[in-house]
């Protein structure tokens, strides 16, 4: 999962530098001084921020030990470390970390893995200063890569993939796609802006792509036994076998095609 994430860094590089440029328009006013990541994962959110926010400091907050640790080492690597803390926390617990107060949350991708997002949402409420700004960022599905008319006699195996997923997925992720703009304004926030960015990058791709399709495709066949035909699975199994003559890292047909929309809400 740190290697997935790391590549979805790099490969997003443009979308994320967007965000950015975005959240500094709108923190224009008040430059934060202290960020929080929420569900930091890898801290591609931390990074992208500390470059855009040169003063901030940040906390780094994850239920994942191993990823903090990951997080930690970049920031070093980066010349980052004296600006993270690293904070470990499950948030389905019922006790909020102790945190200082901050001027920026910012979730990428981890509400909709909370088993109760409307009583995080308060707390972060809390925990934002008056005119503070909170960002969620959620992505509609996993990313595209294959061409459509890729399948064994039978295109389009890459959306018969997401379709199984995502009869797995209503299960263990109820509320991925939610009505996050309402969520917010319940938890008491002003919603300043919701924001689409749809992301289509086309060959020629660095090698980082391949990559990226290798790891989004591993992990999307770990769910899909039993749900898809055995020719399917073949196809599927023989496109992720690294030192494989048909595997997506040998393709120069690769697209990345998604996604995500961004919220920003304010604590009046």
């Amino acid at each position: 999962m740190a290697e997935l994430l790391d590549l979805d860094a790099e490969v997003m590089e443009a979308y994320l530098s967007g965000v950015g440029a975005w959240i500094d328009e709108l923190a224009a006013d008040q430059p934060p001084r202290r960020i929080l990541d929420l569900g930091s994962g890898t801290g591609t959110g931390t990074f992208t921020l500390l470059r855009r926010f040169e003063r901030a400091d940040a906390i780094a907050l994850d239920v994942s030990a191993s990823m903090l640790r990951h997080l930690r080492n970049r920031a070093r690597v980066l010349g980052l470390a004296d600006r993270v803390r690293t904070v470990q926390a499950d948030l389905d617990d019922a006790a909020w970390p102790a945190v200082d107060a901050v001027d920026l949350v910012w979730a990428s991708s981890s509400l909709h893995h909370m088993a109760d997002p409307d009583r995080v949402l308060t707390e972060v409420f809390a925990t934002l200063r008056p005119g503070g700004l909170l960002v969620v960022a959620e992505m509609e599905s996993f990313p595209r890569f294959l061409p459509d008319d890729l399948g064994l006699g039978r295109p389009g195996l890459e959306a018969r993939c997401h379709a199984a997923l995502n009869g797995a997925r209503d299960t263990a992720l109820p509320h991925l796609g939610s009505d996050w703009g309402s969520r917010l304004s319940r938890a008491g926030f002003t919603i300043e802006a919701e924001r689409p960015f749809a992301i289509n990058l086309t060959p020629p791709l660095p090698a980082s792509a391949g990559r990226y399709a290798e790891a989004t495709l591993r992990r999307i066949r770990l769910h899909l036994d039993g749900r898809m035909s055995a020719d399917d699975l073949a196809t599927l199994d023989a496109l992720i076998d690294s030192d494989g003559t048909g595997s997506v890292l040998r393709r120069d047909d690769l697209t990345v095609r998604t996604a995500r929309t961004v919220w920003a809400a304010r604590r009046p």
